[in-house]
């Protein structure tokens, strides 16, 4: 699929921070999850945000949708800076900004069924009339796959894989303009998986949508989506279109973690790189990485357009 040009949603400079836990004396008060992220999400495409756990993939999603508010930079959509408005404020953009979350069965009321479980957003909203609800929920059953009889059913007489395509049609049914997908493949089968998956590739196309998919599995991302963007403890330090990104990782952090595939490019580096902690002064990854130099501890480095819609982080990096 040619994916549009036009940026759908901006973060400029988002960070998000938490009350740092750390007793030591002289230890910051805050901890940055995410640290002055700078990233597009055009119209119609799928990105993809890896990295290992606790890189802040999950905090940058849920601040997108504000979940989390954050604590500095801005989120540009449509006429708004969503970053700066209050919750009454937001409402307006609500649903077009819609989340799918990793575990499915802990997503939905289990008292309701799932007939009711996608009429709520209808009638919060007031998309339709009372009487055209029922109709409602049917087709949008049919469009994630599921025949209308599921609409008397109860999460827990689901499979996951069930379960998740309901929790794609609860948030398809407010007909969003960006569906935000947090590992939502990660706790199913790996036969479910390629069938949601595929799901998504489809739904994205009938739907028009963008998706901002988070995940840790790299076979995941490569499969579905047209651009990569890498976290390293809050920082984005690559970002780039997938396949480039895959055969041609400019990062050293993305050779690393390209480095566990079994198809991993000849440079890519070897899982050792994990061992040691982030670098708490200059570029946070300096302390891992193999090719650092003395200016590697001043200061972390801007994400820099190396052509072709390819960005990386990293004062050394191959062109």
């Amino acid at each position: 699929m040619t994916v549009a040009s036009e940026s759908l949603v901006t973060l400029d400079a988002l960070s998000v921070a938490f009350p740092s836990r750390a007793r030591e004396a002289g230890a910051p008060r805050q901890f940055r999850a995410v640290d002055e992220v700078t990233l597009d999400i055009r119209a119609g495409e799928v990105l993809g945000i890896v990295g290992e756990s606790g890189s802040g993939k999950t905090t940058l999603a849920k601040a997108l949708l504000r979940l989390y508010r954050p604590s500095a930079g801005r989120i540009l959509y449509r006429d708004a800076d969503l970053a700066a408005l209050s919750d009454r404020g937001l409402q307006p953009y609500r649903r077009d900004l819609q989340m799918v979350f990793q575990d499915p069965l802990s997503s939905f009321n289990p008292r309701y069924t799932v007939a009711e479980a996608l009429a709520i957003p209808l009638r919060l909203h007031k998309l339709c009339a009372a009487s055209e609800i029922a109709g409602r929920v049917d087709d949008t059953l049919r469009s994630v796959g599921l025949n209308p009889s599921f609409r008397d059913r109860f999460p827990h007489e689901l499979s996951g894989g069930q379960l998740q395509r309901v929790a794609i049609g609860r948030a398809l049914i407010l007909s969003p303009r960006l569906l935000v997908a947090d590992e939502a493949v990660s706790k199913l089968d790996v036969s479910v998986r390629a069938q949601i998956l595929n799901l998504m590739k489809d739904v994205r196309a009938s739907h028009a949508l963008s998706i901002l998919f988070i995940t840790h599995d790299l076979h995941v991302a490569r499969y579905l989506c047209d651009r990569i963007g890498v976290m390293y403890f809050g920082k984005l330090v690559e970002l780039g279109p997938t396949e480039d990104v895959f055969t041609r990782p400019r990062h050293p952090y993305t050779k690393a973690l390209l480095g566990t595939l079994d198809d991993a490019p000849a440079d890519a580096a070897a899982p050792d790189a994990f061992a040691a902690p982030p670098s708490p002064t200059g570029c946070r990854y300096a302390s891992r990485c193999p090719q650092r130099i003395d200016r590697c501890g001043e200061a972390h480095p801007p994400l820099e357009d190396l052509g072709g819609g390819h960005h990386a982080a990293c004062i050394r990096v191959e062109r």
